[in-house]
């Protein structure tokens, strides 16, 4: 029995995880901070602001699977990020650069006690992932890790002076929601090695709100959730064995995002079929894996 309790995680850990969902009324803040090169020309802040419904979609003693949807207005939604917790895992895909990863080993050793965050892109994509230590002390409940990922959304369409954000990434958990405070470092990473171009700050603030003003959300989820299911299920089976993974950009002009939203417009049309479903979208994403 004591073997067993040592192998599952602590009641705490998991209402911190947990402590993060509801529906939220959200700011989002980023603004540079430091350049070593006096040349260099900050880039102007970044402000938003939303709503946003965060709940559990999937649970089992050592995993919580976390969605994100955005809700733009009472009748549309927009499915955002999501993030899987998994208690003392070995196994973690270390973003380089191009939209590739390498998968990493650690030792049970080096994991005890920890949880992994893996993120995933709207597509539900890998996007980067880092085990910590969920912290309570001093009345304070907070994880806090540093990895390497991709660009963010909001500047990879409009900048291409560097490739990898390395994060150091914030979760405490309040009252009354939760800030995902960022420490960015925007690197420019090239076979001589890595070069900061210029550090970051970022703070995201979650504030619980209304239910009510996430209600199409959930709507929306309950049309939907059948078929995300299963890009995630086509996912996990397609990543499970791989050393490497690299996602090509665009296909025949296409993006993966574009063609998998398709699909689940399509599958809207006509009673959803799991095996069909999942027969089309692994179809789709083996074709932007290289």
């Amino acid at each position: 029995m004591s073997v067993q309790a040592q192998s599952l995680p602590k009641a705490d850990d998991v209402a911190a995880i947990k402590g993060q969902c509801g529906c939220h009324d959200v700011s989002f803040l980023y603004a540079e901070t430091f350049a070593s090169d006096k040349t260099y020309s900050f880039k102007d802040r970044y402000t938003a602001k939303g709503t946003e419904w965060v709940f559990v979609e999937e649970e089992s003693p050592t995993k919580l699977v976390i969605q994100h949807l955005l809700v733009i207005s009472d009748s549309l939604v927009v499915k955002h990020w999501r993030e899987d917790w998994i208690y003392q895992n070995t196994s973690l895909l270390k973003f380089n650069q191009n939209a590739s990863w390498k998968r990493e080993k650690l030792t049970p050793a080096q994991t005890k006690g920890q949880w992994t965050q893996k993120v995933f892109e709207v597509d539900d994509s890998p996007r980067y992932e880092g085990s910590a230590t969920w912290i309570h002390a001093d009345g304070r409940t907070y994880w806090e890790s540093t990895v390497d990922a991709p660009l963010p959304r909001r500047e990879y369409t409009k900048r291409s002076d560097y490739n990898v954000m390395r994060r150091t990434n914030h979760h405490e958990i309040r009252p009354d929601g939760y800030v995902h405070e960022q420490d960015n470092d925007k690197i420019i990473r090239t076979e001589a090695g890595d070069q900061l171009l210029v550090s970051e700050k970022g703070l995201n603030t979650y504030k619980r709100t209304d239910e009510k003003k996430c209600q199409a959300a959930k709507s929306w989820w309950a049309a939907n959730r059948a078929y995300w299911a299963d890009v995630r299920y086509v996912w996990n089976d397609l990543l499970a064995n791989r050393d490497a993974v690299a996602i090509k950009g665009q296909v025949k002009g296409q993006v993966l995002s574009r063609e998998l939203d398709d699909l689940a417009a399509s599958a809207q049309k006509s009673t959803y079929n799991t095996a069909t479903g999942r027969q089309l979208i692994r179809q789709t994403i083996e074709k932007y894996l290289k």
